[in-house]
């Protein structure tokens, strides 16, 4: 299984636990999270590469892997995921190293089926 169908499978399985809670806080924040990353002033590419990096910084990898899928959907390069992750890497410092290795391979794959 790859990285993605696997982050796919647990995501989908825990969002389906998450909404089975029918907890308005929870619904909440799902629509704010999903209402930011829509198409305003800043387009949509711009966003899911702005949660790239914040992301990585944060050491989330699960969050890595839905950047990245997110902003290839959206059209992003593999020069401007790039960049994007060098920002994360200079804003992180070296601790960031590990999941900057965890992207790199994760974007590697998504390209490569795109």
């Amino acid at each position: 299984m790859s990285l993605f169908e696997d982050f796919q499978y647990r995501r989908t399985r825990g969002n389906e636990l998450v909404n089975s809670q029918d907890f308005l806080p929870y619904k909440r924040f799902y629509n704010l999270d999903t209402n930011a990353y829509s198409e305003g002033t800043l387009s949509s590419k711009s966003k899911e590469l702005m949660g790239l990096a914040c992301s990585l910084v944060l050491r989330c990898n699960d969050c890595v892997l839905y950047h990245i899928d997110k902003a290839i959907e959206c059209g992003a390069t593999r020069e401007e995921l790039n960049e994007t992750m060098n920002i994360a890497l200079v804003i992180g410092g070296s601790i960031v190293i590990p999941h900057l290795r965890f992207a790199v391979e994760a974007m590697e794959e998504r390209l490569s089926r795109s």
